[in-house]
């Protein structure tokens, strides 16, 4: 077997263990899902109404209010599930699992493979329930088939990055309690953004953060996308932050991984 097939069988049987976690755990996966469709009903129904009027003006409302605030809310539903991919690397490390992996004749960088692709696959569950649940409550959006496309490769970029962040989160977590709260500012940052209110409203210095922190350029670039709003310079951004967490995340979590991971689970 070539090193590329080994690679690849290797990765596909850390994928199917790393589903099947998910298959026993269904409500860990309705969690990650559920919270981001809970914000977006109570951000709609308790409060767009009155931030939709200072959107929109005369207009304004909920619908308007539902267009704004969901490419943050998309963003949470993608931490939701990085948090939990923290806390899943941090179970195997802790339990003693990826020492007894490493013993093995397997393709080692196959194990952290399983976890990303496993939590792709979870986020692009959860985006599409976010998504639907939109559209059912009103979400109209004015995107061609290309600006979807870019869409769904923006999100598949986001997800890329902040799931190696919380990937090394978890390898670098003394325990799973630790594990869930290091990746917590992730579920802050489109607060702290323009995910539900724009940043000209904020005061000088929440607005400076919120203007550079890197959350705000992938929600103007979404809005941008799915409602042909004007999106300047924020897609170079995003994908300039993208690739800088993803780099720095990925060196970050291969360092974590070479080391000793403590002793083997019995």
């Amino acid at each position: 077997m070539s090193t590329l097939a080994y690679a690849v069988h290797d990765s596909r049987t850390m994928l199917r263990r790393n589903l099947r976690h998910m298959w026993r755990y269904p409500s860990l996966t309705l969690m990650v899902a559920g919270l981001p469709v809970v914000f977006l009903l109570l951000f709609v129904y308790v409060f767009g109404g009155t931030l939709g009027a200072g959107l929109g003006g005369v207009a304004g409302g909920r619908a308007e209010y539902l267009a704004y605030v969901l490419p943050g809310i998309l963003l949470m539903a993608v931490a939701g599930v990085a948090q939990g991919t923290a806390i899943s690397v941090a179970m195997d490390m802790t339990e003693g699992i990826i020492a007894r992996f490493r013993t093995m004749a397997i393709f080692r960088p196959s194990i952290l493979t399983g976890h990303v692709v496993s939590a792709m696959t979870q986020t692009a569950c959860s985006l599409a329930i976010v998504l639907g649940v939109a559209l059912l409550i009103g979400f109209r959006p004015t995107a061609t088939p290309a600006e979807w496309t870019a869409t769904v490769g923006l999100l598949a970029l986001i997800t890329f990055a902040l799931t190696w962040l919380t990937v090394a989160c978890g390898l670098v977590s003394k325990s799973v309690e630790a594990a869930s709260n290091l990746p917590m500012p992730l579920l802050l940052l489109p607060f702290l953004g323009s995910g539900f209110v724009p940043t000209e409203s904020m005061p000088t210095g929440l607005r400076w953060f919120a203007e550079y922190q890197p959350f705000t350029p992938m929600i103007e670039t979404l809005r941008g996308l799915l409602l042909g709003t004007a999106i300047g310079n924020s897609a170079i951004l995003a994908i300039a932050w993208c690739a800088a967490i993803t780099l720095v995340s990925y060196l970050w979590a291969r360092a974590a991984f070479n080391r000793d991971p403590g002793p083997m689970a019995a």
